[in-house]
C-alpha cells in the first residue's frame, strides 16, 4: 500500500510546483461548525507558497459551501506578524517589563526541564496544575496527545475550559446515559418544533450541536411549517428569525424547563414511545417536579403560566420536536439541573432517539455499539485542596484555580501549564487569576500568541498554524447534526514540530527522561495502545499481530497514525481489510470534500453505558440537587441588575480579536442597557457606566436599546486586551473590557463545577 505523506503538501491531486497555483480544501479550525474551505495556494521559484483566494467548498458534504465572515481570514491568523514561530523564553520577573528571547527547540525544552524538574523535586507532582484551553478540540494533536502530558505528570490539579462553557452538558449526559460524552443534538434537518434556550447560533455557529450554516437548517424549520421558538433575556438575532422570541430572568431557564415537565405529568402528555423499556425513574421524575407549576415559575421566570402551558402542549403535540440549551442556559447557578430537564423533556414526549428530535451521532472514528449495561458515570473521586470541590471528569473547576495557587500548604500549586487557553483572560475573577500566575515559581505555555495569560510564562512554545497541520474533527464529529468524516491534508508545509511533537516532549521532561529523550516514544505508546485495542477479545479483528496492522497504516504524522487506526476499526472502518468498501484514511484523502455517512439513525439502547443499562431519569446527584432549586421558587431577586454576556460572528474568543478585518467597525465591546434602566440609573448613549460586582468593576460605553430586557445589562466576552506585556497589536488598538472582571470565582454550579457566567448581580452607576 502506498504510504502518504498527510502532514504537509497540496491536497489531492494538487500541482505544487513553482509558478503554479493549486487549490486545496480544508475544514474551517476556527468554530465548531466544521465547515469546509477552498484555498487557493500560489508557488514561488523559492520554495515559498503564499495564501490566495479563500471561500466555502460548494461541494463539501456538510457545509455546501457556507462559511461565516472568520473562515476567510484564516490567511491573516496565518501571516499574522504577531504570531510566535520559535519558542521563547522570559528574561525577567515583571510581565510587563520582561524581555523575551527567542530560542532553539532544545534549549527551550531544556529550560523547561530546569524549571519543572525542581518545581516536581520540591513540591510533589500536585504541585503542578494543567489549563487546557478549547483551541485543544480544534487541533488533531492537542485532542490526542493532552492525555499522555496529564498521565505524565500525574497531578490531581487539572483544569479546563470546559468548567467555564460546558460541563453541566457532560454531567446530566453521564447521568442520564452513563457516559459525559453520549450528548444528543437537536436533528434540526428533520425537526418540526424546536425550543431554544441560551443559545444563539446566528451569531456563534452553534454549540456542542455541530451544524455547518445552523442559521439555514433553523430557516428551513419555517420553511417546511415547522415552528422554533428562542427563549433569552436578550433580542438575538436568533431571536428575531424565530417563529417566537420569550424574555426570561437570567438563570431561570431549568426553572421553565421543570414547570414543562410539570405540565406534561399534569395532562398527561408524558408518551415516551420506543423509549418506554429502556427507560427507568419516570415516576419519581413526576414526584420531583410537583413544586414547578406553572404559577410558580411564572413569577421567578417572568414568562406567565400560559405560556408555560403552551410550550408544554406545543412539544407534545409536535410530529417531532426537540429541546436545545447552551451555553447561557449552562453557565448558570442550575446549569447541570437544566441540561438534564431539556432532555428529560425530550425524553417523556418520545422525542429523545428518533429523527427529528435529540439524537445521538455515531462518528467514523466511534466504536459500534454494545447492548448491556456499563460502568456508569461517577464524579467526586477526589476533591480539591482548598475548597473541597468534587472532581468532574478528572478535573476540577477552574474557578478554583486561583485558590489552589495562592493558598499555602502541602499540593499548593507552584506551577502551571497552559495549552492553547487564555485563562487570565476567560475564567471567573480573571484579575485575581492573572495575580496569582504572576506568584508562580514556574510556568510553561503552549501557544502562538504572547498574550494575558502566557505573559506570565517562563517559556512559551508555539505550534503550527491551522494551514500547516492536518484536520480531522475528533470532538465534533460525536455532535454533527447529519454523520459525516472529513480529513484535511496541512495546506502549507512547516518546519515548526506539531503540537503532537511538543507536548510529547513535554510528557517526557514530566516523566523524567529528560528534554533530549526521543518524542517517538509517546508516538509509539500511543499507536500500541489503539492497536492492543483493537484486536482485544470480541474485536473483529481479535488475535491479529499489531505490528502487522502497523504495517498496513499509510500516515506518516503520527496524529494521522492514530486517527487512522481510530477510522479503521470505527464503526464505518475497512477493519484493515475484513470490510472491503469500509472507511479507510486513503479513502478520506480521495474524497477532499468529505463523506457523508447519512442522517442520524436511533442508538438507543446500544449506546448506554448506565449501570443499569437503561436511561436513568433520577440519577441520585439530580434529586438531592433539585431540592435547592425548590427553594429558589421563593427567592424573587432583590431587584439587582443582572449581567449577561454576548457573542458577535466576527469574534470566538480572545485570540480572534488580533485580525483587523473581524475587529473594525462599530465598537462591540458595549454595555447594553435598557431604556428604562438607563433613564432611571442616568446613563446616557455613547456615555460610560461604571460596572460592579462583588469581586469586581469597570467601566464600559454604554449601548441602550430595548433588545434586552429590563433589569439585565450584557457586555460581549473575550475583550480587555489592554494589559502590559503582551504582543498583540490588532487587539490591543481596541481592548474593550473583560467581562469576566466582574464574574465571581465563588458561583459556581455545584453538580459540574461550572462557573456562573450569566445572571450576575451587579450595580451601575455613571462614570
Amino acid at each position: 500500500m502506498a504510504v502518504i505523506d498527510s502532514t504537509a503538501g497540496a491536497g489531492a491531486g494538487a500541482d505544487s510546483s513553482p509558478g503554479t497555483e493549486s487549490v486545496h480544501f480544508h475544514t474551517c479550525p476556527l468554530c465548531e461548525a466544521t465547515c469546509g474551505l477552498e484555498i487557493a495556494v500560489t508557488h514561488h521559484e523559492d520554495g515559498s507558497a503564499v495564501i490566495g483566494r479563500i471561500r466555502g467548498d460548494r461541494d463539501d458534504v456538510f457545509s455546501h459551501g457556507f462559511i461565516c465572515p472568520k473562515g476567510s481570514t484564516v490567511k491573516q491568523l496565518h501571516e499574522d506578524p504577531d504570531r510566535l514561530r520559535r519558542p521563547v523564553v522570559r528574561r525577567g520577573d515583571d510581565p510587563a517589563t520582561a524581555t523575551w528571547e527567542e530560542v532553539s527547540w532544545d534549549d527551550a525544552f531544556a529550560e523547561i526541564e530546569r524549571g519543572l524538574t525542581a518545581v516536581l523535586d520540591r513540591h510533589g507532582r500536585d504541585a503542578v496544575a494543567v489549563y487546557l484551553g478549547n483551541p485543544n478540540v480544534h487541533n488533531l494533536s492537542g485532542t490526542l496527545y493532552g492525555r499522555p502530558l496529564l498521565k505524565a505528570l500525574g497531578t490531581r490539579n487539572i483544569f479546563s475550559a470546559s468548567t467555564v462553557d460546558q460541563m453541566p452538558k457532560h454531567v446530566s449526559s453521564g447521568l442520564l446515559f452513563g457516559s459525559g460524552d453520549s450528548i444528543p443534538v437537536p436533528d434540526l434537518d428533520r425537526t418540526d418544533y424546536l425550543l431554544m434556550l441560551g443559545a444563539n447560533p446566528y451569531e456563534s455557529n452553534g454549540s456542542l450541536c455541530t451544524a455547518p450554516d445552523f442559521p439555514g437548517r433553523l430557516e428551513a424549520i419555517r420553511e417546511r411549517g415547522g415552528r422554533f421558538v428562542v427563549v433569552d433575556p436578550r433580542v438575538t438575532k436568533t431571536a428575531k428569525a424565530a417563529n417566537e422570541h420569550l424574555f426570561i430572568r437570567p438563570g431561570t431557564d431549568g426553572h421553565l424547563l421543570m414547570a414543562i415537565i410539570a405540565v406534561l405529568f399534569a395532562e398527561d402528555l408524558v408518551d415516551l414511545g420506543h423509549l418506554a423499556e429502556h427507560t427507568s425513574g419516570v415516576d419519581e421524575v413526576r414526584s420531583l417536579v410537583s413544586p414547578f407549576t406553572p404559577e410558580a415559575v411564572s413569577a421567578v421566570t417572568g414568562i406567565d403560566a400560559a405560556t408555560i402551558v403552551r410550550l408544554a402542549r406545543e412539544i407534545a403535540a409536535a410530529p417531532s420536536a426537540a429541546v436545545y440549551g447552551r451555553i447561557g442556559a449552562n453557565t448558570v447557578a442550575y446549569g447541570t439541573l437544566t441540561s438534564w430537564a431539556g432532555d428529560v423533556i425530550n425524553i417523556l414526549t418520545g422525542n429523545l432517539d428518533r429523527p427529528g428530535g435529540a439524537m445521538f451521532p455515531l462518528a467514523a472514528h466511534s466504536r459500534p455499539d454494545k447492548v448491556g449495561p456499563g460502568r456508569g458515570f461517577t464524579v467526586g473521586r477526589h476533591s480539591s485542596r482548598v475548597k473541597g470541590y468534587p472532581e468532574v471528569r478528572s478535573e476540577f473547576p477552574v474557578a478554583t484555580l486561583a485558590d489552589e495557587i495562592e493558598t499555602p500548604g502541602d499540593g499548593q500549586v507552584r506551577a502551571v501549564i497552559t495549552v492553547a487557553g487564555n485563562p487570565a483572560m476567560s475564567t471567573p475573577n480573571s484579575d485575581r487569576l492573572a495575580a496569582a500566575l504572576g506568584s508562580l515559581e514556574f510556568m510553561v505555555s503552549v501557544d502562538p500568541y504572547l498574550n494575558e495569560t502566557t505573559r506570565h510564562a517562563n517559556v512559551i512554545l508555539p505550534g503550527p498554524t491551522p494551514l500547516e497541520r492536518s484536520s480531522y474533527d475528533l470532538a465534533f464529529y460525536t455532535l454533527a447534526v447529519r454523520n459525516i468524516a472529513n480529513y484535511s491534508p496541512a495546506v502549507l508545509e512547516t518546519d515548526q514540530p506539531s503540537e503532537a511533537e511538543i507536548l510529547a516532549r513535554l510528557a517526557l521532561v514530566a516523566a523524567g527522561q529528560g528534554a533530549d529523550a526521543d518524542p517517538s516514544i509517546i508516538h509509539a505508546m500511543l499507536e500500541d495502545s489503539l492497536l492492543q485495542r483493537a484486536i482485544a477479545d470480541g474485536s473483529p479483528l481479535a488475535g491479529r499481530d499489531p505490528a502487522d496492522l502497523a504495517a498496513q497504516l499509510v500516515g506518516v504524522a503520527p496524529q494521522d497514525r492514530l486517527v487512522e487506526i481510530m477510522i479503521r476499526v470505527g464503526s464505518y472502518g475497512d477493519q484493515f481489510g475484513l470490510v472491503p468498501d469500509g472507511l479507510n484514511l486513503t479513502t478520506l484523502l480521495e474524497q477532499p470534500h468529505g463523506v457523508d455517512l447519512g442522517p442520524l439513525q436511533p442508538r438507543v439502547p446500544g449506546m448506554l453505558t448506565t449501570a443499569s443499562g437503561t436511561i436513568e431519569l433520577a440519577p441520585e446527584p439530580i434529586v438531592t440537587d433539585l431540592a435547592r432549586m425548590v427553594a429558589s421558587l421563593d427567592e424573587l431577586g432583590d431587584g439587582s441588575l443582572l449581567l449577561v454576556g454576548r457573542r458577535h460572528l466576527r469574534s470566538n474568543n480572545s485570540w480572534m480579536h488580533n485580525v483587523n478585518v473581524l475587529i473594525k467597525g462599530k465598537e462591540r465591546c458595549t454595555l447594553q442597557v435598557h431604556p428604562a434602566d438607563a433613564t432611571r440609573l442616568g446613563l446616557d448613549e455613547g456615555g460610560s457606566a461604571k460596572v460592579a460586582s462583588r469581586v469586581g468593576s469597570l467601566t464600559a460605553p454604554v449601548e441602550i436599546t430595548d433588545e434586552v430586557m429590563v433589569g439585565v445589562v450584557s457586555l460581549p466576552h473575550g475583550w480587555g486586551h489592554d494589559q502590559p506585556g503582551t504582543r498583540m497589536g490588532v487587539a490591543a488598538s481596541r481592548p474593550g473590557v473583560n467581562s469576566n472582571v466582574l464574574t465571581d470565582e465563588a458561583a459556581i454550579d455545584p453538580l459540574s463545577g461550572n462557573a456562573v457566567l450569566n445572571g450576575i448581580p451587579v450595580t451601575i452607576a455613571p462614570a
